[in-house]
C-alpha cells in the first residue's frame, strides 16, 4: 500500500516509518523541511519525501491522489500558546486535502479524553478528532496517555525528575491517575489497525494493564533504576509554580511544561481494552515497559525499537541504521578526525583491546581495569574473544560488542565495567572522517560527579586514541 505519513520527523513517526516499510508499504513522508529529515539509506528506496506545511494550503498540492491510507501524527503543543487554533487549522486542511484523494483509511493518534473537564491540550485533541471525522475516508482514533519510551516528552520528564532529585516536594497532581503504555505497544497497535475494518469510524483508548498515579510512576521508575527516592506532595503548589518546577528541573520548554502540567491534573484512564482483543495484542505492564526501555543489549542480541517487526519483514533493511546510542540525559565526548587510509584505520579499530591494548595511555586503561577488579567488576582480564576478528556479542576487555561491521566501518561497544550508569563507545567511518563517540548516561547525582571528575582523563585518553586510530 501507499501510505501518507505526517509527523515523519516526530517521536512516533520516526519509529513507525521503518516498521511500515518493513511490512511492505511505500511511505510518503510529509516534512516541513527536507534538509532536517535524514532517513537511513536502506529506507530511501521505499519512501518519498515531500515538503508540506498543513498550515499552508498551497503546499498541500504536493500530496499525491493515489494514497491508500494516512497517519495523522501532528500536534503543535510545544510551539505556541495558541496551539489549539493551529491544530484545528491543520486538521481542517488535512481533511479537505485528503477528501480529494483516493485514501480509504486515516489513523489519528490522540490523547485519552474521558473526563468532562479537559485540559486545553486534551480539548484541542478532541477538536482535531471531531474535525477529522468529517472526512470521506474511514477514520480510526487511538487515544493514548503516557507513552513509556526513551524520547517521549512525558517519560523524559519522569526520568529527569527521578534521576536528579533524591527528595521531591511535589504538587498534588502527582496523585492523578493515568494508564501508561509502552512505545513498542503503541507502534504495534498503529500498524495492526491499518486497514482493519473493525476499527473503522471508531475511537479506542490504548494503555497498558496498570493504572497508576504519577507518584507511583516516579517511584516505579526509581525501583527499576535502583534509586531510593522520597516524594512528598503538598496542595499549595500552583500550576504556574509547577510549570516552572518542571522547566528548571527537566529539559522541557516552559510552554510544553505548562501544557503538560494542565493535562496531568486530568485522569487519563482507559474506558476498556476492546482494541486489544480486536487486534490480538497484549500491552506490557509498567515495570516491563521500563525494563524494556532500559534493558542492556545482551550477548548475541541486537535490539532496536522495532525489532519485533523484522522477522516477517519484506525487505532486507540494514539493522545498523536503527541501532542508536541514547542521547537524552547523556553526556558525550565526540571527536572527528580526517583519515588518509580507510582500510588501515578499520584495521586499527579491529585490533583494539586485549593484548594490543588501547593504543594510547595504556597505563590509564590498566589502572581503570584494576580499579574495576577491586570493586567486583570484570576488569581487563577477559581480553578479546577473538584475537583476529570482532563479532557482535564478543567480550572486549570490559566492553561488550553490540555491533561490528567492517564493510560499514562501524564498531559499537557497551561498557560492562562497574560504573554508576551506562556507557557506550562508538567508532564510525563516514567518507574520509572517523567519528569517535563516548556516551555516558548517569544514574543519580553521584554519577554526574563521576563523569566530571574523570573528564580531564577522558580528554587525554580519547584525544590520543582517535589520533592513533586515524594514523
Amino acid at each position: 500500500m501507499k501510505i501518507l505519513l505526517t509527523g515523519a520527523t516526530g517521536y512516533i513517526g520516526k519509529r513507525l516509518l521503518p516498521v511500515l516499510v518493513n511490512n511492505g508499504h511505500f511511505v510518503i513522508c510529509c516534512v516541513r523541511d527536507a534538509n532536517r529529515f535524514h532517513p537511513s539509506e536502506t529506507l530511501k528506496e521505499y519512501i518519498s519525501v515531500i515538503e508540506v506545511d498543513f498550515l499552508n494550503i498551497k503546499t498541500l498540492e504536493k500530496i499525491p491522489k493515489d494514497i491508500d491510507a494516512a497517519y495523522y501524527l501532528m500536534h503543535s503543543m510545544s510551539s505556541t500558546a495558541n496551539y489549539e487554533q493551529l491544530e484545528f487549522l491543520s486538521a481542517f486542511n488535512f481533511r479537505t486535502t485528503l477528501n480529494k484523494t483516493f485514501v480509504k483509511h486515516v489513523i489519528y493518534l490522540s490523547g485519552i479524553i474521558n473526563q468532562n473537564e479537559l485540559s486545553k491540550h486534551l480539548s484541542s485533541r478532541k477538536l482535531v478528532e471531531f474535525e477529522l471525522s468529517k472526512g470521506t475516508y474511514n477514520l480510526t482514533v487511538l487515544r493514548a496517555g503516557i507513552i513509556i519510551g526513551s524520547g517521549s516528552a512525558s517519560f523524559e520528564i519522569i526520568r529527569d525528575l527521578t534521576e536528579k532529585l533524591p527528595i521531591m516536594i511535589t504538587p498534588k497532581w502527582l496523585n492523578t491517575k493515568c494508564q501508561p503504555i509502552a512505545i513498542s505497544d503503541v507502534i504495534q497497535i498503529l500498524t495492526k489497525s491499518l486497514m482493519c475494518s473493525k476499527t473503522f469510524q471508531k475511537n479506542f483508548d490504548i494503555g497498558g494493564p496498570d493504572i497508576l498515579t504519577y507518584k507511583e510512576m516516579l517511584l516505579g521508575y526509581a525501583k527499576v533504576r535502583g534509586l531510593k527516592r522520597i516524594i512528598i506532595t503538598i496542595p499549595i503548589i500552583t500550576p504556574k509554580i509547577s510549570s516552572y518546577w518542571l522547566y528548571f528541573i527537566t529539559s522541557t520548554s516552559f510552554k510544553l511544561a505548562s501544557a503538560l502540567v494542565e493535562s496531568m491534573k486530568v485522569e487519563v484512564v482507559c474506558r476498556n481494552d476492546e482494541i486489544n482483543s480486536i487486534l490480538n495484542v497484549s500491552p506490557k505492564n509498567y515495570q516491563k515497559s521500563l525494563k524494556r526501555t532500559f534493558s542492556k543489549i545482551q550477548e548475541q542480541q541486537i535490539v532496536s525499537s522495532w525489532k519485533d517487526s523484522m522477522s516477517s519483514g519484506a525487505y532486507n533493511l540494514r539493522i545498523s541504521d536503527f541501532i542508536q546510542v541514547p542521547r537524552y540525559g547523556c553526556y558525550s565526548d565526540v571527536r572527528v578526525r580526517t583519515i588518509n587510509d580507510k582500510s588501515k584505520t578499520i584495521e586499527n579499530i579491529w585490533k583494539i583491546g586485549g593484548e594490543n591494548g588501547w593504543y594510547y595511555a595504556n597505563i590509564l586503561w590498566k589502572i581503570r581495569g584494576f580499579i574495576d577488579n577491586l570493586v567486583g567488576g570484570v576488569g581487563l582480564n577477559r581480553g578479546r574473544t577473538n584475537n583476529v576478528d570482532i563479532n557482535t556479542g564478543d567480550a572486549l576487555d570490559f566492553w561488550r560488542v553490540l555491533y561490528a561491521n567492517k564493510e560499514e566501518g562501524r564498531l559499537l561497544l557497551f561498557a560492562e565495567m562497574k560504573i554508576p550508569g551506562e556507557a557506550w563507545l562508538e567508532f564510525k567511518l563516514v567518507g574520509n572522517q572517523l567519528y569517535q563517540t563516548a556516551t555516558y548516561r548517569p544514574k543519580g547525582i553521584s554519577a554526574r560527579i563521576y563523569w566530571y571528575s574523570l573528564y580531564p582523563i577522558h580528554i587525554i585518553i580519547f584525544r590520543g586514541l582517535i589520533k592513533k586510530l586515524a594514523t
